[in-house]
């Protein structure tokens, strides 16, 4: 029921931003009992784990990422924001959104966006 879309521009220069949305249908992002991730996957580097952001809207980041990545809420549009600067081609890959979930001292990622592929490129 709860579904998840990645959406934003396919293709970003280098040294621009990569601005992505996670629109949210079928849950609320106001629910204290989740969390919201970015995920990206790309041939040289696999899964990364990006940054997530809670329900009180603290942020936590990879430390490959933490230096120039912004995750965010909107909650009037029921949103999630990614947004990664000054992209190389390195950072050519497919990005996701996931929702977390902690049952215990489990987090499951579930579910997940079906992502969209932002390729860096001049």
């Amino acid at each position: 029921q709860v579904q998840l879309q990645e959406a934003g521009p396919g293709t970003v220069k280098p040294s621009q931003t990569l601005s992505l949305t996670c629109t949210i249908s079928g849950g609320s992002i106001t629910s204290p009992y989740y969390r919201w991730n970015w995920i990206r996957q790309s041939p040289g580097k696999g899964l990364e784990w990006m940054g997530v952001v809670t329900s009180d809207d603290s942020t936590y980041y990879s430390p490959s990422f933490k230096n120039r990545t912004t995750i965010s809420r909107d909650t009037s549009k029921n949103q999630v924001s990614l947004h990664l600067g000054f992209v190389s081609p390195e950072d050519t890959a497919v990005y996701y959104c996931a929702r977390e979930e902690r049952l215990g001292w489990t987090p499951i990622l579930d579910p997940w966006g079906k992502g969209t592929l932002v390729t860096v490129s001049s």
